[in-house]
């Protein structure tokens, strides 16, 4: 049960990249849980309902995530922070671009610390704030996923040294990393919707099949939770046990 803070009638969850896929369903189930949700994204989440915000953002414009995250700070009651955004930028080694690994640094890192710097201070003084990173199962290693292991590993680092920060002000901060999750752009980008290809994916997870945007959003929704304040600095592992061994596209 959503708990009221503040004068506001609902505590608010701020998602980036709550458009689509794994971010259209952390939205949903959020909303579900009796929360308002602000969802910053360069689209809209296509949703009628009455506590769903919202915003044009594209992260990886730095100033604009600042004063977006400023304002948002001054007009609600933010107790939470799920950073969901991001994008891959594919490329072996020898052709990785600098310019990309700056791109993704600044959507994965960049906006997550912008955007918590601005809500940290709010969640203090309530003593209570839940800030949650998707990473990926990648930031365990993958071909051609440099600069984009390089980030979503980066996030589990920053991540740890957040929970040691702010936890004695009743803030958790944990990263949530999944697996191949079908139904998504990104994954579908890389994999056709029922191929051969995606069957052998399949077969080599340990469950047997790949996974969902559920999966991934009803983790979220757990380490969201009020109660769950003695989980923090961890890592959670949506992959269907992908992550207990190698992963082949």
């Amino acid at each position: 049960m959503n708990k009221v803070r503040g004068n506001k009638t609902h505590d608010t969850i701020v998602v980036t990249g709550g458009s689509t896929g794994i971010g259209a369903a952390i939205c949903t189930d959020l909303l579900n849980d009796g929360y308002s949700v602000v969802n910053l994204a360069r689209r809209p989440l296509e949703l009628d309902h009455p506590s769903l915000h919202n915003i044009a953002l594209d992260l990886s414009d730095r100033e604009r995530t600042r004063v977006i995250a400023a304002e948002l700070a001054e007009q609600h009651v933010v107790t939470g922070l799920v950073h969901n955004a991001g994008l891959i930028r594919a490329n072996l080694l020898a052709e990785v671009q600098l310019e990309d690994l700056d791109y993704l640094n600044q959507v994965h890192i960049g906006a997550a610390i912008s955007l918590s710097q601005a809500f940290i201070p709010g969640m203090r003084e309530r003593h209570f704030g839940r800030i949650i990173l998707i990473t990926s199962r990648a930031a365990l290693g993958m071909q051609t996923r440099t600069s984009y292991s390089a980030t979503k590993s980066g996030m589990m680092g920053m991540a740890r040294t957040w929970a040691l920060e702010l936890g004695e002000y009743g803030i958790t901060v944990n990263t949530v990393a999944p697996g191949p999750i079908a139904a998504t752009e990104m994954f579908h980008n890389v994999v056709e919707d029922g191929s051969e290809q995606m069957r052998r994916m399949a077969q080599s997870i340990p469950m047997r099949r790949v996974g969902l945007p559920g999966d991934v959003s009803r983790a979220v929704s757990f380490l969201n939770h009020p109660d769950n304040d003695f989980i923090t600095g961890q890592t959670l592992m949506v992959c269907g046990g992908a992550s207990l061994g190698s992963l082949s596209l």
